[in-house]
């Protein structure tokens, strides 16, 4: 077994015996593994508790990849879509809608909902319902910031309705 990290990849042996730490003693500062310079560290570089850290860390990553096993990929793969919907959502709701990754977000969402339409399964409705209101959410966002900067141009009273 092996963790992934930004740094690269760790293997992890769980059936391996904790070992006393030999220089227990307060030394000299070290850089912390993995620091520039340094190869890639091993568990053996870590303190019992970010070895403990790591496992667990490793555990819950297990757990996570069993749960997403026992999931058909459709189901995978329209829970993944959600996050841009959310992520479009997220940008719509600011005070001054972030139009432009909106509409990113909302594109990759169509993009795999269009693309792969059946074969989500029972995911392909409600996806295609989310895009269609997120779009909608889009098109009112970007109706309300044109108006906004309309009536703040120069000249402009600022009230809606004038005019």
């Amino acid at each position: 077994m092996s963790l992934w990290t930004p740094s690269g990849e760790h293997p992890v042996d769980r059936n391996r015996e904790p070992q006393p730490e030999a220089d227990s003693q307060p030394g000299p500062a070290t850089a912390p593994p993995g620091a520039a310079g340094d190869a890639v560290p091993s568990l053996e570089d870590l303190t019992p508790e970010q070895r403990a850290q790591v496992e667990e860390m490793a555990r819950q990553m297990e757990e996570a990849q069993a749960r997403m096993l026992r999931a058909p990929a459709s189901a995978v793969v329209g829970q993944q879509a959600l996050q841009f919907y959310e992520l479009a959502a997220v940008y719509l709701s600011q005070d001054a809608p972030r139009l432009d990754d909106a509409r990113l977000a909302i594109d990759a969402f169509a993009g795999v909902v269009e693309r792969l339409g059946s074969r989500l399964d029972q995911a392909e409705q409600p996806l295609r319902q989310a895009l269609t209101q997120v779009q909608m959410a889009f098109v009112e966002a970007s109706k309300a910031a044109a108006g906004n900067s309309a009536t703040s141009g120069p000249g402009a009273t600022g009230e809606a309705g004038e005019g």
